[in-house]
């Protein structure tokens, strides 16, 4: 089959037996079968949200976490998508996790919002950060691309990120991955500062997480954050000016200024005075009058 066919992956997760017949290759020692197999679960997961649910019921899901967790090889890319397919759909997992739960803490009793993040997202947070620091290019920004989407979730799926492995690896590479990793591993960070919780604030801003904001500003993230302000892509400039944005506006006691001052993020964003992208232009412009006025230095 071939094609975003949301039918025909119905009807093939009916045929009867190919539940058991995928089951029982992702459980051999063969990685070639194994990735084969994983690339049907990856059509299935992407358009059939009863293939999806089938899926998880039959056990696929602690299958791919297990086989994410031996593999040393790009054949890890493949199934870090179908992980992150199937986490949408926690209602439909939330048994299998309990399960889980109660096989490795028996004496524990869970509760829901417990389980679907300590048991769900630590192991794969495990494998991610395998695949971070990986020598393989591919490996590194498929992870990131899954972290910036676990963190477009909850509070608590922020905090989960924020408190793992995964931060120190990315602070890295934020300042030494090539430039279109730079630009993903800047989306996760920043996501991680923010608060999803509506409504925003007065201005439209949105509200900032700021345990999260002075640890990772503190950690030496924001010369990487001004770097993509200096960048003529401008997404990853736009990246740059909000998290600059962030910084000026959340940082205690005024300290944001000096630190966005001392990594020359004030040249960076004058060079948008006349800039041809109006978006850039005004974010840039407001932040300078706002922050860095007239009356900026003064009191000193």
């Amino acid at each position: 089959m071939q094609g975003p066919n949301p039918k025909a992956a119905t009807e093939l997760i009916r045929v009867d037996g190919l539940l058991d017949a995928l089951v029982r290759h992702l459980r051999k020692a063969d990685d070639e079968l194994a990735t084969e197999v994983a690339w049907v679960v990856v059509y299935l997961s992407a358009f059939s949200n009863l293939a999806t649910s089938m899926l998880v019921e039959s056990g696929v899901l602690q299958l791919l976490v297990q086989r994410l967790a031996m593999s040393n090889s790009l054949q890890l890319l493949i199934l870090v998508r179908v992980v992150v397919l199937v986490q949408v759909f926690i209602p439909y997992i939330l048994c299998f996790i309990l399960s889980i739960w109660l096989y490795m803490f028996p004496l524990q009793k869970p509760s829901p919002g417990h389980i679907s993040l300590e048991i769900l997202y630590r192991n794969i947070i495990e494998v991610l950060v395998k695949c971070l620091n990986s020598e393989h290019r591919v490996l590194n920004k498929e992870a990131t691309w899954v972290l910036s989407n676990i963190v477009a979730g909850s509070v608590e799926h922020k905090q989960l990120i924020y408190s793992s492995e995964a931060v120190p690896v990315l602070l890295r590479l934020l300042s030494t991955a090539p430039f279109d990793i730079r630009r993903e591993v800047a989306y996760v960070l920043g996501n991680l500062c923010v608060s999803p919780i509506s409504p925003t604030e007065g201005d439209g801003k949105p509200s900032l997480i700021l345990e999260h904001l002075v640890s990772l500003v503190g950690r030496g993230c924001l010369a990487g954050f001004i770097d993509l302000v200096n960048s003529t892509d401008t997404e990853a400039a736009r990246l740059g000016l909000q998290f600059t944005e962030l910084v000026l506006r959340g940082m205690p006691n005024g300290e944001g200024l000096k630190l966005v001052e001392k990594e020359n993020g004030i040249d960076a964003m004058e060079r948008f005075q006349f800039h041809k992208n109006e978006e850039l232009r005004n974010m840039a412009n407001s932040l300078v009058d706002k922050y860095f006025g007239d009356d900026y230095g003064l009191d000193e």
